[in-house]
């Protein structure tokens, strides 16, 4: 599977921004995604996971309520409206497929990566 995550950007705090992250090479409708971000000098960090069938979403307590990941089975397409964005959510931002229909926080929990994309958020 190969993953690309797009629609990153330089925003101001308070604006919202929408993350798409599209599989190639197979589709990814049985395995459970995530997205995940690192800032500069962080360790890379879980910011949300949704099952296969998108009925089950986890989020980080730090996005909680405004972030929302959402997927598109149809399209091998996963994404992350992210609202309110705060300085503190730049970061850059990766989407992860799970080795199982169901994944959680852990990063040993997903089998492949995309490149990332550059979300900055000023003050």
């Amino acid at each position: 599977v190969q993953l690309q995550a797009s629609g990153g950007g330089l925003v101001q705090a308070g604006d919202s921004l929408r993350l798409s992250c599209a599989a190639s090479a197979r589709t990814i409708s049985n395995n459970g995604m995530g997205w995940f971000r690192q800032a500069p000098g962080k360790e890379r960090e879980f910011v949300a996971a949704i099952s296969w069938n998108g009925r089950s979403t986890f989020y980080a307590d730090s996005v909680n309520g405004r972030f929302t990941i959402s997927r598109d089975n149809a399209k091998s397409t996963v994404y992350l409206q992210m609202n309110s964005l705060k300085p503190e959510d730049t970061a850059v931002y990766y989407c992860a497929a799970g080795r199982t229909s169901y994944v959680g926080s852990g990063r040993a929990a997903y089998q492949y990566w995309g490149l990332g994309t550059q979300v900055t958020v000023s003050s």
